[in-house]
């Protein structure tokens, strides 16, 4: 008997603006940016990368570039596509700290 592993997607995750909202949120408490452009592209993918590329006024191509594994893309862009993804961030302080 043989065992089949299906590929795991962490855009078929974020299926409300819920999980969306708490997964970015935890993103962006680690700190990586890396992982912050990998997070957008599973939130872009999951929401429609052709309606996120026309909301951020990116080509589709474009956009998989700017969100692509070791990508660097600009700042401005990283805004066009939260802002085309809906998502509003927060500046907060951090927790008082012991030291």
């Amino acid at each position: 008997m043989s065992l089949t592993l299906s590929t795991f997607d962490m855009a078929t995750l974020l299926d409300s603006d819920e999980a969306i909202s708490e997964y970015l949120s935890q993103v962006l408490a680690d700190g990586d940016h890396e992982e912050l452009i990998r997070a957008l592209g599973y939130v872009a993918k999951a929401r429609g990368m052709a309606q996120v590329a026309t909301a951020s006024g990116l080509g589709r191509e474009s956009l998989y570039k700017a969100l692509s594994p070791g990508a660097k893309p600009r700042f401005d862009t990283v805004l066009k596509v939260i802002r085309a993804l809906g998502i509003d961030l927060l500046a907060l302080p951090h927790a008082p700290s012991n030291h």
